[in-house]
């Protein structure tokens, strides 16, 4: 039995864009659908902001995978036996905050990978093999190549280890949240402040010398979000249930609000 493909790591792959919609509000399978049927490519659960249960993430990841809409799951920074089971009950990648050194990226590997790259234990088949799946040691092997490992670039101290991070097997992809790193930076929200702007060039450049991805996540505004993807981030966390609920709602509420009082509308065409 072959395993479930990952078509968000094969786009990337390919030089493709990867487009994430994250949830923290929509708890449901429903959410999967929400994201295949607006044009996404995968879905962030966001375990370390949203209220979200091992059960809750995994119907939902679970919901995504015969959608072609690949699950990611993000977790605590030190919560890494989440992780591990949201890898067995249907996710197809993981996405690690906060990760500021060499150290903790090789921790994350050892937690994630499989020997010989890292210790992750063996329960039984996980979903990605639909529970079944070949020998023990192939279904292992494919697991290390086609689920994706995203370690978050967050702090100054992250962006100056990002060379020795991006160089730890086992690790597919830096990803820079944005609002923490200009945040910690002391300038929150400024994504074009050049200590910004510096922070995705050295990623970037570490993220290409040792042959890993370049992902980006956090930043509110389109000009700024092209401008980086034109540097090379393709894993773009492009919104979230929160923020296109907020946005849509109160433009609806305000168009239905400024006709009120109006003396007569005319019969549509």
């Amino acid at each position: 039995m072959s395993m479930i493909p990952n078509p968000t790591l094969a786009r990337l792959r390919q030089g493709k864009l990867a487009l994430g919609f994250c949830v923290y509000h929509l708890r449901t399978a429903a959410s999967a659908m929400l994201a295949h049927a607006t044009g996404y490519d995968w879905l962030f659960i966001d375990a370390e902001h949203g209220a979200f249960t091992t059960q809750e993430a995994s119907q939902m990841c679970l919901a995504a995978l015969p959608l072609g809409i690949t699950p990611i799951v993000r977790v605590c920074a030190d919560a890494l036996d989440e992780g591990t089971r949201a890898l067995d009950n249907g996710a197809m990648g993981l996405i690690i905050p906060h990760v500021d050194t060499e150290a903790q990226a090789r921790r994350v590997a050892q937690a994630f990978r499989f020997p010989p790259i890292g210790m992750r234990s063996w329960g039984a088949p996980p979903a990605a093999f639909n529970y079944g799946g070949p020998s023990l040691g192939e279904a292992q092997a494919v697991l290390n190549r086609e689920v994706m490992i995203c370690a978050m670039i967050e702090t100054e101290e992250a962006v100056a280890n990002v060379d020795a991070i991006a160089a730890v097997e086992g690790i597919d992809l830096l990803m820079i949240g944005t609002t923490d790193l200009t945040t910690t930076m002391g300038i929150p929200g400024q994504w074009g402040h050049a200590k910004v702007k510096a922070a995705y060039e050295r990623v970037g450049a570490a993220c290409t010398k040792h042959g890993k991805l370049l992902g980006t996540g956090g930043i509110g505004d389109n000009d700024w979000a092209a401008y980086y993807l034109t540097r090379g981030a393709r894993m773009i966390l492009a919104a979230s249930d929160h923020g296109m609920i907020m946005q849509a709602g109160t433009q609806r509420a305000g168009e239905l609000r400024a006709l009120e009082g109006r003396a007569a509308v005319a019969e549509p065409d």
